[in-house]
This record gives C-alpha cells, structure tokens and sequence, in this order.
C-alpha cells in the first residue's frame, strides 16, 4: 500500500466594505521518494519548490510584482518536507488496514496553435482528476514511440477534492496524414488510455471562387448586351 500525505494551509485576508479578498495558499504534498511544495495566491500559484535544483521557482507571469522568496523560505521548506515524510510513516503504521482512494485520470489531446503543414507546433496532452499523483505517460508517432522534444508541467492539486492534473507536450512539426497519440497508465485504470491526433489539413474550396467568377461573367454579358440594344434603340429612333 502507498499512501500520500498532503497538508493544506489558507491563511486570508478578507476586507468586505472595500471589496478586498486574499487568499494564500501553502500547499505540502509528498510520498515515500519524493515531495512537493507550492505557495499560491487567490487561487493561482507563486512559486513551488524544485528539490533537484535545491530552490523555489517563481512561476508569476512577467507582468506580475517581482517580489521573489529567499533562501530561508527555501530551507523552511525542506524542513516541511522531511516533517511530512515522517508524518506518513506515522499514518502508515496508524492505518495498515487502510486501502488508498483512487480516482482514474481523464484526458484530451490538441494543438497550441493552428496547424500548419510543415510548421513547428507542440502537441498538449491535458491529465485532470486523477489519485494518486503518479502516472506514465507515452508519445508515438506513426505508431513509433517519440522520446525527443517531450516536456511535463508540475502537477496542479484540484483543492476541492485533491486530485491532480497535470500538461504533457511534444513539439512537432506537422505534415499531412500524421498520426500521434498520447497514452496515459495510472493504478486507478483498468487499463492505458489513448488519444489520438491526426495532422489533417483541409484545402480552401474552389466552390465559392468558382461561382463568383462565373456570376461575375453572366454579370459583364448582361451588360454588354444591354448597351447593345440601347445604341441599337438610338440608332432607330
């Protein structure tokens, strides 16, 4: 059995007579061989720490304040992290009988930007809902597996019912009658699930041109024949 121990914290400053609401987000997470930490804002996160960089990662949009922490709030969360390790060897042995919530992981494949034969695009392969936060995800091409260009954001907590979502990418360079899937495993499924995009790139209709072109003909006929029987009318009179 693997059991996960998360502590969320929400401390808030809440103004209502001038329509102020703040809320901080301090969310712990970790398992047996690994561990995460993000601070967050309103629902949005800050920065989250990078234990194989032995740092915290400001990820605010450049537009944002550049307040940054220092390395003291780093060191504090290492100590977070060891404290949350010996928390769960602590529920381990307090709940040996126990069995873990599970919960299967859904997903959907697309495009960044709009594909273009022969141009550069990254594939997004969105994970949502899913318990426990491990899972494995493949990419093929053309029914071949794809190891290069492939990248994975950090997992996002779903603070309502805590699960996890998290994005998979693969930069690629589209060309027509292409076919990529992105494959998930996880413990909650019965099996991998696969989703599939096909580089299809439909052509411009000819249709529309066509009838224009032909109305624009019948249209200048129309008008010379008219002019025709005028002068001929002229001629008459």
């Amino acid at each position: 059995m693997t059991l996960t121990w998360i502590l969320l914290l929400l401390p808030g400053v809440i103004c209502t007579e001038t329509k102020i609401v703040q809320v901080d987000t301090a969310l712990s997470g970790c398992t047996d061989s690994d561990g995460e930490v993000m601070l967050g804002l309103d629902g949005e996160e800050v920065a989250h720490a990078d234990f194989t960089k032995g740092k915290l990662v400001m990820t605010l949009p450049e537009f944002a304040d550049p307040y940054k922490y220092d390395q003291v709030i780093y060191e504090y969360i290492v100590a977070v992290k060891q404290n949350c390790k010996r928390d769960l060897q602590n529920a381990k042995t307090s709940y040996k009988s126990q069995v873990e919530a599970e919960a299967p992981p859904m997903s959907c494949i697309y495009p960044r930007d709009e594909v273009k034969v022969g141009t550069e695009n990254t594939l997004i392969c969105l994970i949502t809902g899913f318990y426990p936060p491990r899972l494995t995800v493949k990419w093929t091409k053309n029914n071949k597996n794809v190891t290069q260009g492939v990248s994975s954001s950090q997992l996002r907590i779903n603070v309502n019912d805590f699960s996890f979502n998290q994005f998979f990418t693969l930069k690629f360079t589209p060309q027509e009658g292409d076919i990529y899937t992105c494959t998930v495993e996880h413990q909650a499924l019965e099996g991998p699930i696969t989703r599939e995009f096909d580089v299809e790139v439909s052509e411009p209709s000819v249709g529309p041109s066509v009838f224009c072109g032909v109305g624009l003909t019948l249209g200048l006929l129309g008008v010379a024949t008219g002019t025709f029987f005028l002068f001929k009318g002229i001629q008459c009179n």
